[in-house]
């Protein structure tokens, strides 16, 4: 999943604006179990119910430009959700299934992580394993780390100048001067969607605004991935976190949001052009 162009670069106001109405109109609708697109009438009460003018979305009896924006967005992001996201994502016997069928044709020598659950749902990190199965057989035989273990720096004159205050998940050449760094979030055995996986989505969001910066004062064009999967968790349980990547996807703080099935195709392309960046 990619950013609108038309949704990107907006001003941090029209950011505020989707937020509070999320927030206060709802991520679904309850009755339907679909994404919510607020009618302006809904955020008009929104506004009054908590004491703040509304003349910037709907003046006298017509919705603004600025309004007309907002409820745009609501629809694309809605739309997008159903019909990009929703399809993509795997339950944890159909990444299996796929783990092993990748495994068996690539033949990796790349590192294939264990998951940390206990007894029978003890196995392969699926998702973590063919994610970098892909990026293997696509970067053939050029430097990738596929397990950071220290913080990801960026250097000016040979000297340390800007670091990230988390760990990637994995980041292309390396943890120096990267150009390419991903996160990965798989959550194929959660029964709650708990604190652990809402953190990860703020824990994104830190990343984002770090690494806008390292673009903004280094002129730096590294890219910022995020890759997720578990059906169960982020549709069933987690849709309004979902909301949230779109958001923060359009806000310029992702480069790309890829969704469970969505790296067969996304890796092959997404790994051409980090060669050429480097060539």
């Amino acid at each position: 999943m990619r950013a609108e162009e038309k949704f990107s670069n907006l001003p941090l106001d029209f950011w505020a604006n989707v937020r509070l109405i999320s927030q206060k109109a709802g991520y679904t609708d309850r009755r339907t179990g679909e994404i919510k697109v607020p009618t302006f009438n809904e955020i008009v009460d929104i506004y009054a119910s908590l004491g703040l003018q509304s003349s910037a979305i709907f003046y006298d009896g017509k919705p603004t430009d600025f309004g007309t924006s907002l409820v745009e967005y609501f629809q694309h992001r809605a739309t997008l959700l159903k019909y990009a996201v929703e399809p993509n994502l795997m339950k944890v016997g159909q990444a299996r299934d796929l783990f092993e069928q990748l495994y068996k044709d690539l033949r990796p020598q790349c590192p294939i992580p264990i998951n940390r659950q206990k007894l029978a749902q003890g196995a392969p990190a699926y998702f973590t394993a063919i994610i970098n199965m892909l990026i293997e057989e696509n970067l053939r035989g050029r430097r990738c780390n596929y397990s950071p273990k220290e913080l990801t720096a960026f250097t000016y004159d040979q000297a340390p100048f800007r670091s990230l205050s988390r760990r990637t998940d994995g980041c292309f050449p390396d943890v120096i001067n990267p150009i390419a760094v991903w996160e990965i979030k798989e959550y194929y055995y959660t029964t709650t969607f708990g604190s652990r996986i809402a953190d990860g989505i703020f824990e994104t969001l830190l990343d984002g605004f770090e690494l806008q910066e390292v673009r903004e004062s280094m002129g730096i064009p590294v890219k910022h991935y995020l890759m997720v999967d578990a059906y169960e968790t982020w549709w069933t349980q987690g849709r309004s976190y979902l909301c949230r990547i779109c958001d923060m996807l359009h806000m310029g703080l992702l480069t790309e949001a890829i969704f469970g099935r969505e790296v067969l195709d996304r890796i092959p392309i997404i790994t051409k052009e980090w060669i050429m960046m480097t060539e």
